[in-house]
């Protein structure tokens, strides 16, 4: 199976995410670059579009999409690619390093209503979502610390623990 990762990043976490998929799989990526990359336009849900991507979607059986999660909305890059591309996906895999954690998923802001939409759009395009909450590199005592999710980036330092063993696991799943 011929496999592409594509990802948004705006922090650098998602980026550093979508390498280390890309590498463990020998798969090609690809950043999904917006029109005009305006964060207070995004934050309002006003979006102009993503430029096109250089590789051909149809050329790939699967494609992972990784990208941010905000205020437990997709963000206007991956909605873009989603409507732009969902006719020449055969099937997706939605990544995504979030705020939100597992047991809050599916609260206001967390990242399970986004995996409920997408997998709404896509119908059975969509063969899995997986999140890697960055409360999961803090340390205990800093884990429901707002300001600290703020400034922690995914890294080689942190990305030990649980979040190895869900990659790794993630992995796994996405090579069967």
């Amino acid at each position: 199976m011929k496999t592409i990762v594509v990802y948004y990043s705006n922090k650098g976490s998602n980026k550093y995410l979508a390498e280390k998929i890309s590498n463990k799989l020998s798969c090609e990526i690809e950043e999904i670059k917006p029109r005009m990359n305006i964060f207070l336009l995004f934050l309002m849900k006003i979006h102009l579009g993503i430029k096109p991507l250089k590789h051909n979607i149809k050329d790939y059986d699967k494609v992972i999409l990784c990208g941010p999660i905000w205020m437990g909305s997709i963000i206007p890059p991956l909605r873009s690619f989603i409507k732009r591309y969902k006719d020449s996906l055969d099937k997706l895999i939605f990544v995504t390093c979030c705020g939100s954690t597992d047991s809050k998923k599916y609260e206001k802001f967390g990242h399970g209503l986004v995996f409920k939409e997408v997998e709404s759009i896509l119908k059975d395009k969509c063969i899995l979502c997986q999140s890697f909450p960055i409360s999961l590199v803090l340390p205990d005592d800093k884990k429901e610390d707002s300001d600290a999710f703020m400034k922690t980036h995914l890294n080689d330092e942190n990305f030990k623990g649980e979040i190895q063993v869900i990659f790794d696991d993630f992995i796994n799943k996405v090579s069967n």
